[in-house]
């Protein structure tokens, strides 16, 4: 079965949007909306911000401030977790060495 793009409503900040989407992602465009929404209100809601096209740049700004924190948290647990899966294989090693120096 193909997935073919159908045209869904989504609301960001009160206003609808028609897109076309894919079905199996429908889901996922509604709650990114929602999400986007939720960071335009807050925007928006401060008072230091007028007009749209203000409050989306300033909202997307956020939004990818938060992106990129979020992958460098991931890239600093990648690097942390290699390092100590490294020691753990170390010790297993070290480990089945001392026990085959035993056997002999």
């Amino acid at each position: 079965m193909s997935d073919k793009n159908v045209p869904i409503t989504i609301k960001v900040l009160d206003k609808e949007f028609r897109v076309a989407c894919p079905e199996s992602e429908q889901a996922s465009l509604l709650q990114s909306a929602t999400y986007l929404s939720d960071k335009m209100k807050e925007v928006r809601d401060t008072g230091k911000v007028i007009g749209m096209d203000r409050i989306a740049v300033m909202a997307a700004l956020n939004l990818v401030h938060e992106l990129l924190q979020s992958r460098s948290e991931q890239s600093d647990f990648t690097r942390t977790f290699g390092h100590r899966l490294e020691v753990l294989q170390d010790k297993v090693d070290t480990a089945l060495n001392n026990s085959k120096q035993m056997e002999l």
